[in-house]
């Protein structure tokens, strides 16, 4: 296996580790377990165990601007909303996935460097989701906040609720 296999192999574990432990409460060791490696071969990877923990929060981001571009495809305005809302919507039965994006939030609230990672690429996001639908502010800020929200009901367990939020919860404009 290459070293970029390997590297990819660990980016994936770190991701189900931190998304379970937090970035404090999980072991670089607990990581290195998970793919079948050695703790000083995971250091020849990633530099440091925040190394590591940023590169995860990179690549999580870049999964979801890679999920935003193929959800919408030639679609723009209304429908491209949608479809990048469903694609969303998909993944909030992800627990790994779910718990990164919320253990990225908390992480935020304490480090520096992990702020300035999430807000760029959250910018990034916001930027994407602007660009591909055509949106304006007022409506991407609808959207985003639509996806926070089916974030924490996620987290808490919480039925969709179609009936009580409507088609919100499904990423489809009313």
């Amino acid at each position: 296996m290459s070293a970029a296999e390997r590297r990819e192999l660990v980016l994936r574990a770190a991701q189900i580790e931190f998304g379970s432990g937090g970035y404090a409460g999980t072991s670089t060791e607990a990581i290195a377990r998970r793919v079948g490696v050695s703790q000083p071969y995971l250091f020849r990877l990633f530099p440091s165990k925040k190394a590591l923990f940023l590169a995860t929060v990179d690549r999580c981001f870049d999964d979801m601007r890679d999920l935003f571009d193929r959800a919408a495809g030639d679609r723009t305005g209304d429908e491209a909303l949608e479809a990048m809302g469903h694609a969303y919507n998909s993944l909030l039965d992800n627990r790994e996935i779910l718990q990164m994006q919320l253990q990225t939030w908390a992480t935020a609230c304490e480090d520096s460097d992990v702020r300035a990672l999430a807000r760029r690429r959250l910018s990034e996001l916001w930027q994407q989701v602007e660009r591909i639908s055509g949106a304006g502010s007022e409506q991407v800020i609808e959207f985003m906040g639509r996806g926070m929200l089916l974030n924490v009901l996620a987290a808490v367990g919480l039925p969709r609720m179609e009936e009580q939020l409507g088609e919100a919860l499904n990423g489809g404009s009313d």
